[in-house]
This record gives C-alpha cells, sequence and structure tokens, in this order.
C-alpha cells in the first residue's frame, strides 16, 4: 500500500512518543529523541511524520497506535493507504532499482538503490569484510555474490590486513571485475594527504585490481580532514582513475557535524555512518542527513545493530513471527527511504541468509515490531556508548581513552572477538586505558547514554587485560 509501509514505522518513531524524549531505564535522558521537544520549530522541517501530514492532511496532531482500538486503526491505516495511492506515492520496493519484483512479491536478488547523484546503483545490503576469507573458495563471498549482494566493503586494516588478501582471489574467480563493487579504507585518524595516496596504492596493490569503486577516509572524527587539500586530494584520486568516487566514513561522537560540513566543502561522493533504529529521532543528526541528501551524496549507515551486551536477554522477549530481532534492526533503517543502503558484517551463511531475506522481503515492521526495538533502545542506552568521546574524555582528563575502550569491550561482549578486543586494548599506552585514582563522576553525570563509565572500564580492563 503506497507509502503506508514508511509511514507506519516512522509513525512509531515520532508520533507514539507525541515528540518527547524517551528515558532510559535509569532515568537519564536518552540521545535517541533528543532535540525535537526543545526545538518545536524544526519539528515541521525535519520530523518525517510533519512530512507526512503535509500528504495527508487528515492525520491527527498526536496519533498514538497503541492507544487506538483496533477497528479504529485498522480503518486509520486503511485510509491512510488510499490516500497514498491517490496521491501518487511509491511503495518502498517500487522506487528499487534492478531486479523486477516477481508475483510473488519478493524479488529474485537483493534490491538496489542509486548511491546518492554518483549515477551507480548498489544493493541495499553490503557485505562487510572486515575477516579473513577462505582464499581457495569463499562459500559467503560466493553465496552473497549469487543473491546480488556485489558490493564489498573492506579496509586496510581489517583482518589484520588479511581482508584485501584473501578477497583478491574471489575478484579473479569472478571473471569480471565490473561485476563487482568495491570500496575499501585507509588509513584512520593519523592521515595526511601522503598517507592516504599511499594507502590508496597498497589497497590496489593487495586487492590485485586496477581501481576501486569508492574509496573512504577511514574512521574519521576530525572536521579538519574535510579542509580543502583533502577535498583536493579526492578530486585528484578521481582523475587518476585509481578511483572512481570519493568519501569516508565516521562512527563516533562527531557525526553530525562531519556529515554537515561534508555538505559545506563539497566533493564528497558518500559517506558510511552509525545510524540505527535507536539515532531515529536524534534532530541533529537528522538535519544533517537530509542536507546530504539533498546534497546528492550517498549515504550508507553502519553499526544499525546498535550492539549492547544485554541484546542476548532481549533477544528472548522480541516476539515476531516474521522476522528476528537483527532482521527487524535492518528493517527499521530500510525503511528510511534517505539511507541508500547498510553494510552488515556477516561471518558466517546464516547471518548472510538471514539478511538476505529481510532485504528481499518486502513486508515492513508492525508497529508492535517497531515498539519493541524503542523498548530495547531504551533498557539498554546505558551499555550503548555512541562513541561520543568528545563530551567525556576532556571531564575525565589525562589520556583515559573512553571511547576506544569501551568499543574494544563490545567486539568481545557483543561480537564473541576476542582476540581483536584484547589485540586492541593492549596496543593502548598504560596512560589511555589505566583509571585507577581518576575522578570519572563529570565524565559519567555527562554521558547522553548513562553509561556507569567506572564499572564498564573495569569490565573491560579485567576481561581485555
Amino acid at each position: 500500500a503506497s507509502a503506508l509501509g514508511q509511514w507506519r514505522v516512522r509513525a512509531a518513531m515520532m508520533a507514539n512518543s507525541g515528540g518527547r524524549t524517551a528515558a532510559d531505564v535509569s532515568g537519564t535522558q536518552h540521545v535517541e529523541n533528543k532535540g525535537f521537544a526543545d526545538n518545536p520549530a524544526l519539528k515541521e522541517e525535519h520530523d518525517p511524520i510533519f512530512r507526512m501530514r503535509n500528504t495527508f492532511p487528515s492525520i491527527p496532531p498526536e496519533v498514538n497506535m497503541d492507544e487506538t482500538p483496533r477497528s479504529s486503526r485498522r480503518d486509520f491505516l486503511k485510509s491512510l493507504a488510499l490516500a497514498s495511492a491517490g496521491a501518487g506515492l511509491l511503495h518502498a520496493t517500487d522506487s528499487l532499482a534492478g531486479d523486477e519484483v516477481p508475483k510473488t512479491g519478493a524479488p529474485k536478488k537483493v534490491p538496489r538503490k542509486p548511491l546518492g547523484s554518483t549515477g551507480e546503483s548498489i544493493p541495499i545490503l553490503l557485505l562487510g569484510c572486515a575477516q579473513k576469507f577462505n582464499a581457495k573458495y569463499d562459500k559467503i563471498l560466493h553465496r552473497a555474490f549469487k543473491e546480488g549482494v556485489d558490493y564489498l566493503d573492506t579496509a586496510l586494516v581489517y583482518a589484520r590486513g588479511q581482508s584485501h588478501k584473501t578477497i583478491a582471489p574471489f575478484i579473479k574467480q569472478i571473471g569480471d571485475r565490473k561485476k563487482l563493487w568495491i570500496t575499501s579504507k585507509g588509513p584512520g585518524r593519523k592521515g595526511t594527504p601522503e598517507d592516504y595516496w599511499a594507502n590508496l596504492d597498497t589497497c590496489l596493490q593487495q586487492l590485485e585490481t586496477d581501481y576501486l569503486d569508492l574509496f573512504f577516509m577511514h574512521a574519521l572524527d576530525d572536521v579538519s580532514k574535510l579542509e580543502a587539500r583533502f577535498i583536493a586530494m579526492g578530486e585528484k584520486m578521481r582523475k587518476s582513475g585509481k578511483t572512481r568516487f570519493f568519501g569516508f566514513s565516521c562512527h563516533g561522537g562527531r557525526v553530525a557535524e562531519l556529515l554537515n560540513k561534508a555538505v559545506e566543502v563539497g566533493g564528497i561522493d558518500a559517506i558510511m555512518f552509525r545510524y540505527s533504529f535507536a539515532k531515529y529521532g536524534d534532530l541533529e543528526l537528522n538535519k544533517a542527513i537530509d542536507r546530504c541528501k539533498k546534497a546528492g551524496i550517498g549515504l550508507i549507515a553502519m553499526k544499525t545493530q546498535n550492539s549492547v551486551p544485554d541484546d542476548s536477554k532481549e533477544v528472548q522477549q522480541f516476539k515476531s513471527k516474521r522476522f528476528n530481532l537483527a532482521q527487524a534492526k535492518l528493517k527499521a533503517v530500510w525503511v528510511d527511504d534517505r539511507i541508500d543502503s547498510v553494510v552488515s558484517h556477516m561471518d558466517n551463511t546464516k547471518k548472510l541468509a538471514e539478511n538476505v531475506a529481510a532485504a528481499k522481503s518486502p513486508i515492513d515492521l508492525s508497529m508492535a515490531e517497531f515498539q519493541q526495538l524503542r523498548q530495547l533502545a531504551r533498557a539498554t542506552a546505558h551499555t550503548s556508548c555512541q562513541g561520543c568521546n568528545q563530551i567525556c574524555e576532556p571531564l575525565a582528563g589525562g589520556d583515559l581513552r573512553i571511547a576506544d575502550t569501551l568499543r574494544y569491550l563490545m567486539y568481545h561482549e557483543c561480537y564473541g572477538e576476542t582476540g581483536r578486543a584484547k589485540s586492541k586494548f593492549r596496543h593502548l599506552s598504560p596512560t589511555e586505558r589505566h583509571f585507577e585514582g581518576m575522578d570519572l563522576a563529570r565524565a559519567t553525570a555527562a554521558c547522553p547514554q548513562g553509561i556507569d563509565l567506572a564499572k564498564r572500564l573495569a569490565t573491560a580492563l579485567r576481561t581485555l587485560a
């Protein structure tokens, strides 16, 4: 029913909370919906509900689907569906490029969408390649390709440098480089233009290819990396033929700031950034996403699972006959039509099959399913570090790396990648990982997620040291 699926989920995100700020179980204000309540004049411009009301003026100002009787709810959704059809709006699957949707309602392969204004279309599900593959014949790579997941997202640092080298044989096995989209990244936070050029050359050498489809500056957290000299570097990279497109990835606490800067400076084709069901109501982030979309910048969501250690407990409480929890989290991001694609770390064929099935499914999340995600976000906020180290670390003082430490702990607790977590933690200097004798009270009080920093850092030290 036309735009009904998108409206249902996005309506749940905003209307069910009445635009008010949600609170997590500890009573700390959750960043999920920050800003809208304090900026009513901006709601109409950036709140998806207000956008839909412009199209469907009959939608009442406050609709809480949980408090609406079943018969009224059903009649309301029917009227919305008819209105959307009359307005000529498209269902999400109708706007996707690539394979036609068969009569069964599910596409033969993973649907595709345009990547910003690049003129290229990519699958809505991308294969994250932070792993070492089987160089002889890798089932994940080949099954993904067969399902239409022909976009590989890798980086120089992935799998301690082995990701590139084990992807290279797969490229040869496919036999036609043009059938694959390969994105790689380098070298991280301390890069200079010279470093990026050297890393681009290393990427090509390790992957045994003449060009990348997209080169990212990896994990930016400093807007100075978007100064004119870096934008000029990107333009030269494109002209050299070593990469077709240029952009950056970011997942720290400055995502909105970096997205806004990208619009201002120009020259950025695509951005991969932290985005999940838990971030839908963040006003500043939504404004930045809107600006990027208007500027034609391709938007790829990462960290869509919003992984937290409490997930293992909450999974048993997620009830759906159609999707598991991981699939529901993906669907919650795909319903945002501003997002071009989602990258997912799929390190086994079971995860691949589940994610592909979710991508192909034309069924949207129900109100009840989305409400469960909202409840999960609130209940686990106190363990979900969003990487905003610019808030807590200056208040802690010294060299303590709070955000990085909690990210490594997440690798252990949520991904089961204990070896990787311990290796990265050991690379921190003693002053960057030890907090004994430090007063973390101010840093803890400032944490938007309400995380007990001393407790979580102690867990990291005990587990990873």
